[in-house]
């Protein structure tokens, strides 16, 4: 089953129909095709934030969370002195995430550096990473170092 393309005439044309579909609520059996990279420019969609993601960060993604969750909603300039003062493990990836962020934000989408908060900020489990350790007489067990994958997406205040 191909999906089908739509063109940038067809997209231009009916661009507020094609919003208002995409924007109301979906039903979990209803769900409707996902528009493409090229379609999501065309439209628009998503040029109302900034966002970046660090991949398999080797923090487990308990920690990270309880770091995330003091940033969350907060205001750019608070975010980022939280996360200068916050003794974890976290808090220089968030900072580079942060930072990541804002300049795509910025230089991307055109928005103003003084609007910006922490729209979402969250971490999901990634890969794990298994070591094989010696034991004793002979056997062995093995060591579960956790990933993850962090998100920060900053959004303008109205």
């Amino acid at each position: 089953m191909e999906k089908k393309v739509m063109s940038k005439e067809f997209l231009l044309e009916n661009r507020d129909e094609i919003l208002a579909r995409y924007s109301g609520e979906k039903k979990k059996n209803k769900k409707l095709p996902v528009l493409t990279k090229k379609e999501r420019k065309v439209l628009g969609i998503g040029r109302d934030r900034g966002e970046a993601t660090a991949k398999y960060v080797r923090i487990a993604p308990r920690k990270v969370s309880v770091v995330t969750k003091m940033i969350r909603g907060k205001g750019l300039d608070e975010a980022y002195a939280i996360l200068t003062y916050t003794p974890k493990m976290a808090s220089p990836v968030l900072i580079k995430l942060l930072k990541s962020a804002e300049s795509n934000a910025v230089n991307n989408n055109e928005m103003a550096r003084d609007n910006l908060y922490v729209a979402e900020c969250y971490a999901n489990q990634g890969s794990i990473i298994k070591r094989i350790i010696p034991r004793a007489r002979g056997g062995a067990a093995s060591i579960h170092k956790k990933t993850s994958h962090i998100t920060v997406v900053l959004k303008e205040r109205n």
